[in-house]
């Protein structure tokens, strides 16, 4: 609690004695955007640099920069990593505005990590940004290039089952990673049953993932915030990208509505595995049967400037997944004819709007005002249809059987950028989101019968949160980013509060080395129920309640970053402490549709840490990384394994990857990654026995068999390792740039497991059995950019 209060005292001092500096000192700032001379995309994290001063800042989420210096001569260089470097000499006697189109420099385009400044001189830590290109040159399931699942080949965030594109970041569970669509939260980040993520790299502008030291800006999670931008679209000429793989085709076409005014982007992507496979089932089944499964996604943008000090931002995703199947036979009987149709299937998918006024007050104080919605739902239907028709009978029956869930958002968000001095950089803001939480309800109808509903339901809930940060440096050698986050979540009349203290620091040492530290608390008010096992998008999003609170997460972490020329460096150690999480009770599941989830649940705590270890070559002809975890996760419940405590399904005590590309020339590059990890914590039984109900009534083919365990996750499954390989190879034509990409998963055939289950050998005896989901996986991929 002293902590919070000196923070919040230490913002309003500062605050003050900045408007006391404002007012007396000969300042004179520039400001302006940092673009893509190419494509007039905003240029996140570009690095403005004043040779003469020493000063320098960094363009923000909208390409934006402001640096303030005093009246004097100015030599102002202005870099991003893959573009050429802008400098300009300036005789600063006003304030000034300039923005500067960056000319793209083709001799750095193996670059892989992209970092907002050199890893010794930010304070930020447990922060990565990966480059776009990359994602996409990095082997992938099916040719699929996957954002998710290169966020896994980083230090501290692990996978889960093989093949799955969920994450699980410092012992963290799923509900706890703060995902970000153009600063809206995606609940749901999955396609095809985990397989597949549902963010399309052709429409991606950026991705950042942050792990730990959390600046204040974020709020609402535990684990991390993965905050993905999407493209605005090319403003100086049409342009686009198409592709065609083994399960999916997608198209991206961009360009201007008015030239350097209004721009746009559309991209869109289908699989067509139920094409494909609707010939095979009906040729394997009688009757008019219809399989098959199938997801899309479409992402749009359109963005237009009024003036330098306004723009305006209008983004869309929209995304399904739907599996299905349809069966129609009919037959005769007693002169009467028999129609019968039967269709089952689930649904699943995301909607998300985003509606963004950025305005520039002053050079110095710039704005982001942003209205969002968000939705996903998850459902199981059952439709079925019988006709009777004959001489003396005409009858129609129905009825329709169906399970949903899902959670709707409304939000309204105002954040400031305020850069008084090139030594201060406050961010504050506030946000309000209008929940809406549909924990399962399972509804019955028909022409015959009684309608029927059973399940929770809908409850709305009400979140605010207000932040404050500063980023400031003490001396060349000291930085720090601090800031305190506050909520208040009310629903059902309950009402909790919490204020959150941040902090980060960097000390730069002798060498080119950099000792950094960070402590946050963050609170989450958001529950996801998970059912253990793979498979199905059950998971039910909840809130807190009177009696489940928020989830609690105190890490701090300490770390050292070394720039080694071409190589970059950088070693953390983590510790955090989870309280307030919940799991379903032994024996509970989202089906007991007669009880209350709260009824199902209990609450625990849980403890991560570990050492994280991060080496990446950004240029040359071959580039890459090698990341390495050692680390250990618990969780504790006092009504689960008897009060003691045990491994997390997802606790692994070594995780490794190494990435790499290698540009053989300007048409033909290889690239492979290789990962390693511990086998995941796994339920088993340590013995069985038999069971006879009733001994009167005894038959030798009749009998119940009790398992028993000795503790929750008390195996591993065997270790996981695999290795993707694919080589592009690009050639020019009239009217673009044709690609061809081919590659294998899992190309040495490792049988990785991914589930056990206890079954019978040939002499009866019983035996566990593992099982393995992916060979080795060829693919091929066409791509044509124009």
């Amino acid at each position: 609690m002293v902590a919070k209060h000196l923070a919040i005292r230490h913002f309003a001092a500062l605050v003050l004695l900045l408007l006391v500096e404002l007012c007396y000192s000969q300042n004179f700032t520039i400001s302006g955007y940092v673009r893509d001379g190419e494509n007039g995309e905003n240029l996140i994290g570009a690095t403005i640099y004043d040779s003469k001063s020493g000063k320098g800042t960094v363009t923000n989420t909208y390409g934006f920069y402001s640096l303030t210096l005093p009246s004097d001569s100015v030599k102002m260089t202005i870099t991003f990593v893959g573009f050429q470097a802008q400098s300009f000499a300036i005789d600063l006697k006003s304030s000034l505005s300039l923005n500067v189109d960056m000319v793209p420099d083709d001799i750095l385009n193996e670059v892989i990590i992209i970092a907002e400044e050199s890893i010794e001189v930010t304070p930020q830590m447990s922060t990565i940004d990966v480059g776009v290109e990359q994602i996409k040159a990095i082997p992938a399931l099916m040719g699929e290039a996957d954002v998710l699942k290169s966020i896994q080949l980083l230090p501290g965030v692990q996978s889960g089952s093989e093949g799955s594109s969920g994450i699980y970041v410092r012992g963290g569970g799923p509900d706890q990673n703060l995902i970000l669509l153009d600063g809206v939260p995606v609940y749901n980040a999955s396609h095809l049953f985990g397989f597949f993520s549902v963010f399309n790299a052709d429409a991606i502008n950026k991705v950042s993932i942050t792990k730990g030291g959390f600046p204040a800006r974020y709020g609402g999670r535990l684990s991390s915030v993965l905050d993905i931008s999407m493209k605005e679209g090319n403003n100086q000429k049409v342009s686009g990208t198409a592709s065609i793989g083994l399960i999916s085709s997608k198209l991206t076409v961009e360009g201007p509505i008015k030239n350097e005014k209004t721009s746009f982007i559309v991209s869109a992507r289908r699989t067509y595995i139920d094409i494909l496979t609707r010939p095979l089932i009906k040729a394997a089944t009688e009757g008019d049967n219809v399989a098959g499964y199938f997801f899309y996604d479409l992402n749009a943008k359109v963005n237009h400037t009024f003036s330098d000090k306004d723009r305006l931002f209008l983004s869309f995703y929209g995304g399904k997944d739907k599996a299905y199947a349809r069966n129609k036979y009919d037959y005769f009987n007693d002169d009467n004819k028999y129609e019968n149709e039967d269709e089952f299937g689930l649904n699943w998918g995301n909607v998300i709007t985003a509606v963004r006024w950025n305005h520039l007050f002053t050079p110095k104080l710039f704005s982001n005002l942003t209205a969002t919605y968000s939705k996903y739902e998850f459902s199981v239907f059952n439709n079925i249809l019988e006709e009777i028709s004959g001489p003396d009978i005409n009858e129609k029956n129905t009825s329709e059987i169906e399970y949903s869930s899902g959670i709707r958002d409304f939000a309204l968000k105002l954040d400031f950028d305020y850069l008084p001095h090139p030594d201060h950089n406050l961010k504050f803001g506030a946000m309000a989101i209008k929940h809406q939480f549909n924990p399962g309800v399972f509804a019955f109808s028909s022409n015959v019968e009684t309608d029927t509903t059973l399940g929770a339901s809908k409850t709305n809930a009400d979140e605010l949160s207000i932040y404050l940060e500063d980023d400031f440096s003490l001396s060349n050698a000291l930085r720090f980013n601090v800031g305190v986050h506050s909520s208040m979540f009310n629903t059902k009349g309950k009402v909790y509060n919490s204020i959150q203290p941040r902090i980060s620091g960097r000390l730069r040492l002798p060498g080119a080395v950099s000792l950094k530290a960070s402590y946050s608390e963050m609170a989450q008010y958001i529950h996801l129920l998970s059912n253990g096992g793979i498979g199905l998008p059950t998971d039910l999003w909840v809130p807190v309640t009177k009696n489940i609170k928020p989830q609690i997460a105190k890490q701090g972490a300490i770390g050292i970053a070394k720039n080694l020329g071409v190589y970059e460096l950088s070693v953390e150690y983590y510790y955090k402490e989870m309280s307030n999480l919940i799991d379903y009770k032994d024996g509970s599941s989202y089906f007991n549709l007669n009880e209350n989830w709260e009824s199902k649940v209990v609450s625990g705590s849980g403890t991560s840490y570990g050492v994280e270890l991060f080496l990446q070559k950004k240029t040359g002809k071959l580039s890459g990384w090698i990341g390495y975890t050692w680390s250990k996760t618990d969780r504790q419940f006092d009504e689960l394994n008897f009060g003691k405590p045990f491994p997390y399904k997802y606790d692994r005590r070594h995780d490794a990857s190494v990435v790499g590309i290698y540009k053989v020339t300007d048409a033909l590059s290889l690239s492979g990654t290789w990962v390693f990890g511990t086998g995941n914590a796994i339920s088993l039984p340590f013995s069985s026995y038999d069971y006879v109900p009733d001994p009167n009534s005894y038959s030798f083919r009749y009998f119940d068999e009790i398992e028993y365990y000795d503790s929750r996750n008390n195996y591993r499954m065997r270790s996981y390792h695999r290795l993707d390989l694919s080589a592009a190879l690009s050639k020019k034509k009239k009217r673009g740039i044709r690609t061809w990409s081919v590659g294998a998963y899992n190309a040495y055939n490792r049988k990785n497991p991914f589930f056990i289950d206890l079954s019978y050998d040939n002499s009866g005896n019983r035996k566990f059995v593992q099982y393995s989901l992916f060979p080795i996986i060829p693919f091929a991929k066409y791509t044509f950019d124009f």
